[in-house]
């Protein structure tokens, strides 16, 4: 049976709570402030930011994964067993459906659904049709988890302070996917504020079959691929 992790599943709660208020909370902000808005850089750095300092909090206590899509490439690399991915999955999204409610409780309900943000939902842009937005969130993760590897996963990588170079991807992944899928990346990050507010499109199935596949396939290229065995 498979040794369970408590603190570990309690940490992963905590991290993904903090990405989904900080994120949301900043598209929702960036649409308050009008004119005077950050933009799409400043929402991707500040998914960026919290990304990197949550990663680097967790790392020595769950691993820093904060996103089932990086879970489930541990998996296939065989970094954690099925029984602790799921459990550390299910803490994902419950963090992430608190963050969410807490979106709802800091922010008046005017600016829940300011300009048709949902809440800072991710929300489809320049590409409309699902295959094609499934193809580029996979892209994306792939580019999310591979670092994590290699940076967090692998021994000789950087260790502790590999939520930096984690996060930095964040940002660069939104800069460019922002505009055409939302770029979650996350589908934990995309449940949260869809479920504090009931809004599942059927857009909502890219968020978790693109990361979900990115994930896989980092999981399988580094893992099996370029991770020295031990």
């Amino acid at each position: 049976m498979a040794e369970l992790h408590p603190r570990a599943y309690l940490a992963e709660f905590i991290a993904v709570l903090a990405l989904v208020f900080a994120g949301g909370g900043s598209i929702i902000a960036n649409e308050l402030l009008g004119p005077q808005g950050f933009g799409l850089l400043g929402i991707a750095f500040a998914h960026g930011i919290v990304l990197a300092v949550m990663v680097t909090a967790t790392m020595h206590i769950s691993g820093g994964h904060v996103n089932p899509a990086v879970t489930i490439g541990q998996l296939i690399a065989r970094k954690i067993d099925a029984t602790n991915a799921l459990l550390y999955i299910g803490a994902q999204l419950l963090g992430g459906v608190v963050g969410g409610v807490l979106l709802l409780y800091a922010f008046p309900s005017s600016a829940w659904d300011l300009n048709g943000i949902k809440l800072g939902t991710p929300q489809l842009g320049a590409i409309a049709d699902i295959p094609t937005a499934i193809g580029v969130e996979a892209i994306l993760t792939f580019f999310l988890v591979f670092t994590v590897f290699a940076t967090g996963v692998d021994k000789r990588g950087t260790g502790q302070i590999a939520g930096f170079a984690i996060g930095f991807v964040l940002i660069f992944d939104i800069l460019v996917g922002g505009p055409l899928t939302g770029a979650a990346m996350n589908p934990a990050r995309a449940f949260g504020t869809a479920a504090a507010i009931v809004h599942f499109p059927l857009e909502h199935i890219v968020y978790w079959i693109g990361p979900i596949i990115g994930g896989i396939v980092a999981g399988l290229v580094y893992g099996y691929g370029l991770l020295k065995k031990e």
